[in-house]
């Protein structure tokens, strides 16, 4: 990166004028994320074509690592034609690709309520060529879901939270109770009786074991090889790099870019569990499990694709109620991952919240997501997406 390499030198003791000193320490203290990565928060605009005006809505779905991993096709008339981009997949972190199908059901929901704002109603039918198989490596290039559109569509009163949406990654306020009542609005997200169940806690004494879970599995996480690496490099580190990729974790606080531009932080190199960074890192983690003043979950009687695609599509709603609701809400789901390291926070969550075993098969009672409360202390930001071209098939 040429602004990081003349920032060094410069360091080294150039003489710098002073306009131009003042334009680069603009440009290095900043810690905004650039605006141009955050466009499609600002809607579709005057885009004609109604398929695309809902793609543009449905790709501020939340992921996984902000891994955005659909792919659209939109070359049959009256169709819109969802597939998996494969190579946008987290194989150590989500060696099932359960979260990754978490993300499309998301992106379903977001779809067929962005089109029913139009008056389009979209039939949608999952696994038009049959589910995909267990291991990601094994995928075929099939289509996830296929939605048939046709005139009808009733506007969901959610639409209106779509784009203003935000994940609050911050510390939350440990003097602002959530209610039960707060509680309880979220967890009717899910209908009794329907294929995902919605339940919660504010009781504290309870939120307390599940913020050492959630740290303790945070943890496992950033200290086991594999999914450590997965997480280096879905980091973005500056304007440019958030710029070019538009996805995974945008980072743009100055100390990080200086210690990447002087050579003192190595994305190749899992940190070693008694570095600095490493420290840093779990201390995020802390204050984001430590903070919580709630939790709810999203659990599914089986661990189908379909069940799974059904959990995305509940997540995003209960997002979406949050918004409403005026409340933060952050999934913390390290203890549901499957990989080996996290087997015994991933049994002890499912005893926890379900008083059942870890799922053995595709018919096992499933925890699918676990999300903090709170009040965030500060204002959230949204985070970075791709333009709408990146998605679309050829």
């Amino acid at each position: 990166m040429d602004e990081r390499r003349n920032f060094v030198r410069l360091l080294g003791g150039g003489v710098v004028v002073a306009a131009g000193a003042v334009a680069l320490a603009t440009w290095w203290l900043h810690s905004d994320i650039p605006a141009a990565a955050l466009e499609i928060w600002n809607g579709p605009g005057n885009e004609p074509d109604a398929r695309r005006r809902a793609v543009a809505y449905a790709v501020t779905a939340p992921t996984a690592y902000n891994c955005q991993p659909w792919l659209v096709d939109l070359r049959e008339p009256e169709a819109i034609v969802l597939y998996c981009d494969r190579e946008r997949l987290l194989p150590q972190t989500d060696p099932y690709g359960r979260q990754a199908l978490i993300g499309h059901g998301a992106f379903i929901e977001l779809l067929v309520m962005a089109l029913a704002q139009q008056g389009i109603l979209a039939s949608v039918q999952l696994w038009p060529q049959g589910e995909l198989p267990l291991e990601p490596r094994h995928w075929p290039h099939v289509p996830v879901a296929r939605l048939r559109l046709a005139s009808g569509g009733a506007p969901d009163p959610l639409f209106a939270q779509v784009l203003r949406r935000r994940t609050p990654k911050q510390r939350f306020d440990t003097a602002r109770p959530v209610s039960s009542d707060m509680l309880q609005g979220l967890t009717a997200i899910a209908p009794a009786g329907g294929t995902v169940q919605a339940d919660g806690t504010v009781d504290m004494a309870r939120v307390r074991v599940l913020r050492k879970l959630c740290a303790a599995a945070a943890r496992v996480e950033i200290a086991t090889p594999g999914t450590a690496l997965e997480n280096l490099r879905m980091l973005r580190v500056g304007p440019q790099e958030i710029l070019e990729h538009r996805d995974g974790f945008s980072r743009n606080d100055p100390a990080l870019r200086l210690a990447i531009a002087l050579g003192q932080f190595d994305r190749n190199v899992p940190a070693s569990e008694d570095s600095e960074s490493f420290k840093q890192t779990f201390q995020m983690f802390e204050d984001q499990a430590n903070t919580a003043m709630g939790f709810v979950w999203l659990s599914t009687r089986g661990n189908s694709r379909t069940d799974q695609i059904a959990a995305g599509r509940a997540y995003v709603r209960q997002q979406l109620r949050a918004t409403d609701l005026g409340v933060g809400l952050h999934p913390m789901s390290q203890s549901l991952e499957e990989f080996a390291e996290m087997a015994p926070h991933h049994a002890a969550a499912h005893d926890l919240l379900l008083g059942t075993e870890p799922p053995r098969n595709a018919r096992s009672p499933t925890l699918q997501m676990m999300c903090r409360l709170g009040y965030p202390i500060s204002p959230v930001q949204a985070a970075p997406r791709r333009a709408i071209g990146d998605f679309m098939m050829a």
